[in-house]
């Protein structure tokens, strides 16, 4: 009787062993990954662990010298938090809020005692409260007593104005999720110009059905957002397919790396730089410089001028979304036909 050993699987040593089971490739990814966790990290503690305002723009409204005066008393405050200017009239001061061009004012009565600060949790009530502690110090120093009218208030079922936030992080979600599921399927890079516009043209679809569920999820069923859902799903739409597109564009150029640039961009430096839960004007300078310019900042805004500003004050940001999907289509595109180019000019080479 002869006796049989496992010799292959013995006589390799632990070493021997690592190296099989974990390629280069493999550990490249988990270096990879390894990185965008500690982005992450950074990137949502740095944004979000110490919110301070800064440069506000704030309205002041006051008679005659009266509005110099205040304006002056206001630049001066410790830290700088509010960027003030006079406003003509109490009117004039309402309607700049809902464009969006002020996120407060202060309506000082000359005749009495008692000012009004007009604010609106619409744009976010953490930015809303935070200019009712700053004025109501600044007032209290001057012997004056304060009065808050909230010109464009949250809906009381959008507990701190961040149910635009979360619609917005969903939308992303959706589109940097089928890109990448596409990806996974059937090749990071699209074989042709052809199979490409397959992919857009499902990525298209996929948002329309998206938005439309995003809008009437928040707005219809849990009544969470007012506003009109046929804006709201135009915008929700528009928002997926930015970041759908924008994904398989990374995808095309990077190859599967493309997925991870998707989440860096969208999730790691989007998301604490949207102004969600701290409205813009709260965010150290490089969220608050960046987030503008990509999409969960700009669905963001929209979102919110939808539901609460009358649709104001919402061309920079669709002219950010359009750009992100009018730019990931073409980089999608031109990257399939190039590498079709590229395989047609190796298949004389490799008949040969």
């Amino acid at each position: 009787m002869s006796h049989t050993t496992d010799t292959g699987a013995r006589s390799g040593s632990f070493l021997d062993e690592v190296k099989d089971a974990v390629t280069p490739r493999a550990t490249v990814l988990v270096i990879g990954v390894i990185a965008l966790q500690l982005l992450f990290i950074a990137s949502y503690v740095g944004a979000l662990h110490d919110p301070r305002a800064k440069d506000v723009p704030f309205g002041v409204v006051a008679p005659g010298a009266a509005a110099g005066q205040t304006v002056g008393e206001l630049e001066r405050l410790p830290g700088s938090p509010l960027d003030p200017r006079a406003v003509a009239d109490e009117a004039s001061a309402r309607k700049q809020i809902m464009d969006r061009e002020i996120d407060g004012a202060l309506v000082v009565a000359p005749a009495g005692r008692t000012d009004t600060l007009l604010t609106t949790t619409g744009g976010g009530t953490a930015l809303a409260t935070a200019l009712k502690s700053i004025v109501t110090r600044a007032e209290g120093a001057e012997g004056r007593a304060l009065r808050i009218v909230d010109v464009a208030p949250a809906s009381a079922r959008d507990f701190n104005g961040l149910s635009s936030f979360y619609l917005v992080v969903g939308w992303c979600v959706g589109g940097y999720l089928c890109a990448s599921i596409l990806a996974i399927s059937t090749g990071a890079r699209p074989a042709n110009p052809r199979r490409a516009a397959i992919r857009l043209i499902s990525m298209a679809l996929v948002a329309i059905v998206g938005g439309l569920g995003g809008a009437v999820i928040t707005g219809p069923i849990l009544g969470a957002l007012p506003g009109s859902v046929v804006d709201l799903w135009g915008l929700g739409a528009l928002i997926t397919f930015a970041v759908g597109a924008a994904t398989l564009a990374l995808q095309g150029l990077f190859g599967i790396v493309g997925i991870g640039l998707a989440i860096l961009l969208v999730v790691i430096a989007g998301n604490p730089s949207a102004g969600g839960a701290f409205p813009l004007p709260m965010l150290p300078p490089f969220w608050k410089a960046i987030g503008p310019a990509l999409p969960p900042g700009a669905g963001t805004w929209g979102a919110r001028s939808v539901a609460y500003f009358k649709g104001n004050a919402m061309t920079g940001s669709l002219l950010v979304l359009w750009a992100w999907a009018v730019g990931g289509t073409v980089v999608t595109l031109v990257m399939a036909a190039l590498r079709r180019r590229r395989q047609e000019a190796e298949l004389p080479t490799q008949v040969g």
